[in-house]
């Protein structure tokens, strides 16, 4: 499935409200939003990794029950809406090493944060406050897009 634009995605994030993926202290909504407000306090520059944060988990919402099979089905997901960039730290999430290429410095950063934001109780704000930045990120892309 490819997410065809920011509505959908932020359907598809607000279904993780209430879902929790196996020994997890909080749900999807919430890990992803720590996640991202994590990500957002340690490299406010980079808007990208911070969506990547994000949406780095929609793939267990694309195919529930997959604990180790999600990173492909939500990379896939995100890159024709959000770019390769964070379609790849989307794929690496869960493996990220050194060795991960160009990627490699963003992904570690993005699976630190991914492994530190299953606080329950954390207020890491709400989904609304992403969709200007979500909506961002998607322009930027669908440009560039255009010019390949």
């Amino acid at each position: 499935m490819e997410l065809r634009g920011v509505d959908e995605l932020m359907d598809l994030l607000r279904a993780g409200r209430g879902v929790r993926a196996p020994g997890d202290r909080v749900d999807l909504l919430a890990h992803s939003l720590q996640t991202a407000a994590l990500l957002r306090r340690g490299r406010p520059a980079d808007k990208e990794l911070q969506i990547a944060g994000l949406t780095h988990d929609v793939g267990r919402l694309l195919r529930p029950g997959d604990g180790t099979g999600h990173t492909g089905p939500g990379a896939h997901a995100v890159r024709t809406l959000l770019g390769d960039r964070v379609a790849g730290l989307v794929r690496l999430h869960r493996t990220a090493t050194a060795a991960d290429g160009p990627l490699a410095e963003d992904a570690l950063a993005l699976r630190q944060a991914h492994e530190s934001a299953h606080v329950p109780g954390l207020d890491a704000g709400v989904l609304d406050d992403w969709r200007t930045l979500l909506e961002l990120v998607a322009a930027r892309h669908a440009r560039l897009g255009a010019v390949d």
